[in-house]
């Protein structure tokens, strides 16, 4: 099932030491990204202290990355996550990678993780709430690490 919703979206600014000799975004620093906007997510959602005390704790299982175009250097990208898949205890979330302000997609992603008991690090079953959170998404929120004015 696939949740067609208004995207959240996380602002952040490229900073020199992730770039590679070119001042291009190193490969690698895809998934650092990634965790940082879902981290936002989230809060956005409403679990910022869940995450912090650990009642809400999950493992990524799978991530994959499709480039098509270079970040660079002091850019602002915008990263959007949104649930495209819940299942019993996994869910995946999508990613979209743009120079803030452009349409032009410059990668995108699919993470599948798993929710986890966070001592015990067996599968938990994602509870009611935190579907239905996942569902309905953080319409419109707006998230800005870059110093950037947000745009409608």
């Amino acid at each position: 099932m696939a949740f067609e919703r208004s995207p959240f979206r996380y602002l952040l600014r490229v900073r020199y030491a992730e770039c590679d000799a070119q001042k291009v975004v190193f490969n690698a620093r895809y998934g650092d990204y990634v965790d940082l906007a879902v981290t936002e997510f989230f809060r956005a959602l409403g679990y910022g202290e869940a995450l912090v005390d650990g009642t809400l704790d999950y493992q990524l299982v799978k991530q994959t990355l499709e480039w098509r175009g270079p970040a660079r250097f002091d850019q602002v990208l915008e990263v959007t996550v949104r649930a495209m898949r819940l299942g019993t205890t996994s869910f995946i979330l999508a990613t979209e990678f743009r120079v803030y302000g452009e349409p032009r997609l410059l990668a995108q992603g699919e993470t599948v993780y798993v929710l986890v008991d966070a001592d015990s690090l067996t599968k938990r079953v994602i509870p009611d709430d935190l579907r239905a959170a996942l569902e309905r998404g953080a319409l419109g929120v707006v998230i800005d690490h870059a110093g950037a004015s947000p745009k409608p």
